[in-house]
């Protein structure tokens, strides 16, 4: 039952019948994809959502945020160079 609705929800996802909304990632974010992981955000679940020097950064799952902040720095600038684009 969990394996189906896992591949339902992937597939809804997928063909963009799941809002942003479902994926607690504002609109306004400039990634689709985790700065650790390089994960589609949403597609483990609502992402996660970390602040470095007053910067917001969504990563796919919780298991993400023990090297987001290794080097969190790193991943900042990743976010704020999409912001520039």
């Amino acid at each position: 039952m969990k394996l189906t609705f896992a591949l339902l929800s992937s597939l809804l996802l997928g063909a963009g019948f799941v809002s942003a909304a479902d994926t607690g990632v504002p609109a306004t974010y400039p990634l689709k994809k985790c700065v650790v992981s390089d994960e589609d955000l949403g597609t483990m679940g609502k992402a996660v959502k970390v602040t470095h020097e007053g910067t917001d950064v969504y990563l796919c799952c919780k298991s993400c945020t023990k090297d987001f902040n290794k080097d969190a720095a790193k991943f900042v600038t990743k976010v704020k160079a999409a912001v520039k684009k």
